[in-house]
């Protein structure tokens, strides 16, 4: 790096303090470089809501600065929010051969058909840009492709991990490269961002290799139907299910519409190993003797487990579970989705399988636990290090894991989102923040639902809706009709009769008494019928049902 540069900053727009999420931004001096675009799948609270994406205000009011975006790997979380990214500001993307192919799906799902600038590169490529070099290194996740981003500059290395764990007995596609970081850790990096997702478990995250023996012993040992449960882009599970399939002799049938595409085009690109010969449709499965056959269940999120629900419940329209299936969940519950775990499992026993899931789990992380962190920070001895990617609880623990590794507490900084982290001199410092938060999609809809549609939705989920609908004779000052009281969700009206005619009267008082006013205002009469009813309805049923009063003049 000959070029110095004076001013370099980290922003967090998202990943930090959640699940999910990720983007991360890197300023050094006039480029404004962007480091995956990720989404959330929605908490229970925020209801009717399908995804969850970064605040992009902050990359709006800079588009004129922002120089790439680089992607880790293909999975949601990191690449989700990307269409919503290119539908404001057109620049390059920078990720492997199957992060950009997934991407492509990504967008296409997501319905932008706009221009997209996507540049594949591989762990040997070097991008040199006004202000910098990037460069990349492979790491080992759950998924092929997987990479680190390294920022060159002149007061040292920027490295974000992406994703990452080291697997000793990974294979060929999954093989991290450590020379390749020891190197970058001896050439010396200035600040490390390193994914915390599992800070908070001790020891090291169990080999792929163990995962697959135990896969491998269920399917010779089930004596009916296998039905796999796992997301369709966790490609390493997706392999183990294949190959234990072909070593115990079983065909396999493919339920689910996210894995056919993503499936298509692994299988395409060669980063799933599968024999033609073993692969059936789901018609074909009552061809089969039981022990013959493995059904594997794929989606995002919460999907697959809601498709063994279906099956559970007899009203899957293809496989339903019989009598003797064994059923495994691969797909590692995340926050919320452990309830729904818990539930599924209870349904699928009662509906006579055996069931591999929540402490009988045949699944291992695809994140660092403590020790693997450990080497990362060691081989990469970094002057600064900021933990992301998870929640509050983990970037804490994983910041006292950089402590044990010799880290001063000082030179150690847990991010918000929007903090602006700059490196000046030796130092580090975050005294500004940038917008951030949660712009929420609901249907085509990007951030037209916020906190007050929310509330009303909470509201009506609790107590339900009452429309008052009166018709006034505004000439002769009297109703003409009405008022008509609707209820839904509130109270069953049949079995509350005396409710509603009490409402009624409540509102005929209150509308005949404003309206022989000299002056009166429409808001306010609305105001006054909604104050009196809100009163009378707690008294008598102890519930605030949204009240919605509709008037009408003839």
């Amino acid at each position: 790096m000959n070029k110095t540069n004076e001013c370099i900053k980290i922003i967090p727009l998202g990943g930090v303090g959640e699940l999910g999420k990720n983007m991360y931004v890197t300023e050094v001096d006039d480029d404004l470089f962007i480091i995956d675009a990720g989404l959330m799948f929605p908490e229970n609270e925020m209801l009717g809501i399908d995804i969850v994406i970064p605040d992009m205000t902050y990359l709006k009011e800079n588009r004129e600065r922002v120089t790439a975006v680089f992607l880790t790997h293909g999975h949601e979380d990191h690449i989700g929010a990307l269409s919503y990214l290119l539908r404001e500001i057109q620049v390059p993307v920078y990720g492997t051969r199957l992060t950009i192919a997934i991407a492509k799906a990504k967008l296409k799902e997501q319905e932008y058909y706009g221009p997209a600038d996507f540049r594949v590169i591989d762990s040997e490529t070097v991008l040199d840009f006004n202000s910098s070099s990037v460069s990349f290194f492979r790491t080992n996740h759950s998924i092929p492709d997987s990479v680190g981003i390294t920022i060159h500059t002149s007061q040292g290395a920027i490295v974000h991990t992406g994703d990452f764990k080291f697997d000793q007995a990974a294979s060929k596609m999954y093989k991290p490269e450590i020379g390749k970081m020891a190197k970058i850790g001896e050439e010396g990096v200035l600040c490390l961002l390193s994914d915390s997702m599992e800070a908070e478990k001790p020891g090291y995250t169990a080999s792929e290799a163990t995962m697959a023996k135990e896969l491998n012993s269920v399917f010779l040992h089930a004596k009916g139907r296998v039905i796999a449960a796992c997301f369709a882009s966790d490609l390493i599970r997706i392999q183990h299910v294949f190959d234990s399939a072909r070593d115990s002799g079983r065909k396999v049938a493919v339920v689910g519409k996210s894995l056919k595409k993503i499936y298509d085009l692994v299988i395409e690109l060669g980063y799933l190993e599968v024999d033609e010969d073993i692969l059936i449709s789901v018609p074909d499965i009552k061809k089969y003797p039981g022990d013959e056959v493995v059904v594997l269940a794929t989606g995002h999120q919460g999907e697959p487990v809601e498709v063994l629900q279906k099956m559970a419940r007899q009203s899957h329209p293809q496989v339903n579970i019989v009598e003797g299936d064994t059923v495994i969940i691969t797909a590692s519950p995340i926050g919320t989705n452990e309830l729904l775990v818990n539930k599924t499992v209870d349904m699928l026993e009662r509906a006579g399988a055996n069931v591999f899931a929540g402490k009988r789990a045949l699944h291992v992380s695809s994140h660092g636990s403590q020790e693997e962190l450990k080497f990362m920070l060691n081989l990469m001895n970094p002057q600064f290090f900021i933990p992301v990617h998870g929640e509050y609880k983990m970037l804490k623990a994983h910041s006292q894991i950089a402590i044990e590794c010799g880290i001063p507490r000082e030179k150690i900084h847990i991010p918000d989102r929007g903090d602006i982290i700059t490196f000046e001199k030796g130092k580090v410092r975050s005294t500004e923040k940038v917008t951030a938060g949660n712009v929420l999609i609901d249907g085509i809809g990007v951030g037209d639902v916020g906190n007050i549609v929310l509330r009303d939705r909470r509201l009506l989920s609790q107590d339900g809706i009452l429309i008052v609908v009166v018709t006034l004779n505004k000439a002769e000052r009297k109703i003409a009709a009405g008022p008509e009281i609707i209820s839904r969700g509130f109270v069953y009206v049949r079995e509350s009769e005396k409710l509603m005619e009490d409402s009624a009267i409540i509102v005929r008082d209150i509308v005949e008494k404003v309206i022989a006013r000299p002056s009166f205002d429409w808001a306010g009469l609305k105001q006054d019928m909604r104050d009196a009813l809100s009163q009378h309805l707690y008294e008598k049923t102890k519930r605030r049902p949204m009240i919605m009063p509709i008037l009408m003049e003839v």
